[in-house]
């Protein structure tokens, strides 16, 4: 393996053995030996199941690679695996480096021992010796902020508590690969904060394997993502790419395969228009009034770039400036409208059109949709009508770049709906703001008060 190389996994696999019943497994260690023996076929009393089959990339030095998947897609005995705790059925995986793991809750955990205790005995196994412990305690203690909680047996710890200790090792151990098992879901906001600090620290000097249902921790920390499905790798590309494919795998899982959408619905006079916010006002025609002819039509879903079941099909978008201009590129503090067109192909009892403006990334920076606001007078639409949603605002000050929108049509509530089509990127705008603001978004409009009294008393 190249030198470049800080976690190699070759064709791995990991297969369990299960038995139905208790004595199963005595006659498999009686009778299979004995077949053994006297050189017959074996019999088998248990089933076989794979864990991970076939899994196989590498990670270089200084990569951080996150992983996603549904719960029972092998991802902890990936980990497992990789940090040398389980063997691999088939296959091999090498490692080059210290490397420090937050696995399981409470894992490596002696739960009659004090908080002391258990960061000498978790430092000493990943090599730090008596001395480097005794000077590093200090700065563990800080970090898991547990005060006296230090001297008190772990097992009276609650979950976030022995995350915080957990962490507070891993982070003082000059690990050169860290590998995080979806271990900080339980932490408080304050701590995962700084936990994520040192990680964005760690990830520009050594290697980070994360493993998140978090899909923005994900996009934002990761330079690669890894999609484990029922044991097999499924895919390997950039953080959005992964993440997008999966979502889409998500709602087919939940709602059956896209039905095949077509483009050959008849026009209908019918309309059902969404109006989000009231209409901007302004020179020349109204946005509300522009005709189908000057917008976008999407093109026909292919790959991950659309999904749904398939009940509606978006049939163009566009955003608009108050005249009714589509635009290209924005600066903020402009008043915009996003328009949706989408046809229904069945009823649909409770329709909702959304939009998400996205970073580069895929992170969602902001969005909104039409249930809240229809809520109580959701009309149903019949098959063969259209839709038409606009949602009216002022355009936050975007960090210069280019953002997509992506844009959906569903059935039903906020918490429990099919989804019908999700269009993701439907289209681009370039952000060329000429305002110097901190963060991700600036808010137009604001004002800034600063005064100073005479004295303290002084209202």
């Amino acid at each position: 393996m190249s030198s470049d190389i800080a976690i190699g996994v070759y064709g791995a696999g990991k297969c369990y053995l299960v038995y139905d019943r208790p004595e199963d497994r005595l006659k498999q260690a009686v009778f299979g030996r004995a077949a053994q023996l006297l050189n017959r076929p074996i019999p088998r009393y248990f089933r076989e199941f794979w864990a991970l089959r076939e899994v196989g990339f590498e990670i270089r030095r200084g990569e951080t690679v996150g992983i996603i998947g549904r719960n029972g897609a092998g991802k902890s005995t990936l980990l497992q695996m990789i940090c040398g705790t389980l063997t691999p059925t088939v296959g091999h995986i090498h490692t080059q480096g210290r490397i420090a793991a937050l696995l399981e809750l409470g894992a490596g955990f002696n739960p009659e021992f004090t908080g002391r205790e258990n960061v000498q005995l978790n430092a000493s196994i990943l090599g730090l010796s008596d001395a480097d412990i005794e000077t590093r305690f200090p700065a563990i203690a800080e970090f898991a902020g547990l005060g006296d909680f230090i001297d008190q047996p772990v097992k009276t710890y609650s979950s976030g508590m022995s995350v915080r200790l957990a962490f507070a090792v891993m982070a003082h151990v000059d690990a050169d690969i860290l590998i995080i098992d979806e271990a900080l879901a339980v932490g408080d906001a304050f701590f995962v904060q700084k936990c994520m600090r040192f990680l964005r620290d760690f990830a520009r000097r050594g290697t980070l394997l994360f493993v998140s249902h978090d899909s923005s921790a994900v996009l934002s920390l990761c330079d690669r993502a890894v999609w484990l499905d029922s044991g097999t790798l499924v895919q390997d590309g950039t953080p959005k790419e992964v993440s997008d494919a999966y979502l889409a795998k998500l709602y087919e899982s939940r709602q059956g395969q896209d039905s095949g959408l077509r483009k050959d619905l008849p026009d209908n006079d019918v309309q059902l228009a969404f109006d989000q916010g009231e209409p901007s006002q302004g020179e020349g025609s109204d946005p509300a009034d522009a005709g189908e002819a000057d917008m976008r039509d999407l093109p026909a879903p292919t790959g991950v770039a659309s999904f749904g079941a398939g009940g509606a099909v978006i049939r163009a978008v566009n955003v608009r400036d108050q005249s009714g201009t589509p635009l290209l590129s924005v600066e903020g503090g402009e008043h915009v409208t996003v328009e949706i067109v989408a046809d229904a192909k069945i009823d649909l009892a409770s329709p909702i059109l959304g939009f998400h403006l996205r970073d580069r990334l895929g992170q969602n920076l902001f969005g909104e949709n039409t249930y809240l606001t229809y809520a109580e007078q959701m009309p149903h639409v019949r098959a063969g009508q259209r839709m038409r949603a606009r949602f009216n605002f002022q355009m936050p000050y975007l960090v210069n770049g280019d953002y997509m929108v992506s844009v959906a049509v569903a059935d039903g509530t906020q918490l429990d709906h099919v989804q019908h089509h999700w269009v993701i990127d439907a289209i681009t705008l370039k952000s060329n703001s000429r305002h110097n603001y901190r963060g991700l978004l600036g808010i137009p409009g604001m004002t800034v008060d600063l005064r100073v009294a005479s004295d303290a008393a002084d209202p």
